[in-house]
């Protein structure tokens, strides 16, 4: 099994220290708190909010998914060049169809820093 980083695992100095680092590559899960049952529900993951991450051959995101506790809802695969070979926030927008309250939360899977993980979020079913 990869080893799975999270920014929770690091100590709040290392992580001022290495914000750079941390934030071009900890996935964020950004939706609302509430959603209709059975209509469909944008959830936006987004990587880094001041420092992009590189798109080079040997450097890029490969793929970005979505879960619900263990379950893998959606995914998105990049290719080195997608960003045409420049640094970039990664941002993908996925549309789910809820049916029950979810705890959501994304992964992300740089070529050299390996495996990251959000932090979960919450989400409220209703009729």
């Amino acid at each position: 099994m990869p080893r799975i980083f999270k920014s929770v695992d690091i100590s709040k100095e290392e992580k001022e220290l290495r914000k750079d680092y941390f934030d071009r590559h900890s996935p964020n899960v950004i939706c609302k708190d509430r959603a209709k049952r059975g209509e469909k529900f944008k959830v936006k993951v987004k990587l880094g909010d001041e420092y992009p991450h590189p798109d080079e051959t040997g450097h890029f995101i490969e793929y970005v998914q979505l879960w619900n506790r263990e379950t893998l809802l959606a995914d998105v695969r990049y290719g080195a060049g997608t960003l045409g070979n420049k640094a970039g926030h990664i941002e993908v927008d996925f549309y789910i169809v809820p049916q029950n309250s979810m705890n959501l939360s994304a992964m992300a899977l740089c070529s050299n820093h390996g495996l990251w993980q959000s932090d979960p979020k919450e989400v409220q079913v209703t009729d």
